[in-house]
């Protein structure tokens, strides 16, 4: 699939892009090579092959789910305004 400058100037028109006229054949080249290699995929034959998270062959380092700071609130709310039953209050913002 081709896209023609007509194409790119009403995509950017419908997007509300600004884009230079000199700059449209650029882009209708460009987005045509786009669309060529999405249609060259999509004729791809990905029976069996598994899906994956992530392309490259990487494990994720993740570190150990844990508390590491202590529980302030006592502290915070010593400091806070207005304060009831352990939440903080706030003046009411929408009527």
């Amino acid at each position: 699939m081709s896209l023609t400058a007509d194409d790119v100037t009403k995509i950017a028109h419908l997007a509300r892009l600004g884009i230079d006229t000199q700059d449209i054949e650029n882009y209708a080249k460009d987005l045509s090579n786009i669309l060529n290699l999405m249609t060259q995929m999509g004729e791809l034959d990905t029976e069996g092959v598994q899906p994956m998270a992530h392309p490259l062959d990487q494990v994720q380092r993740l570190r150990p789910d844990e508390v590491k700071e202590d529980n302030q609130r006592e502290h915070f709310q010593a400091i806070a305004p207005q304060v009831e039953n352990g939440l903080y209050l706030v003046p009411k913002v929408i009527d």
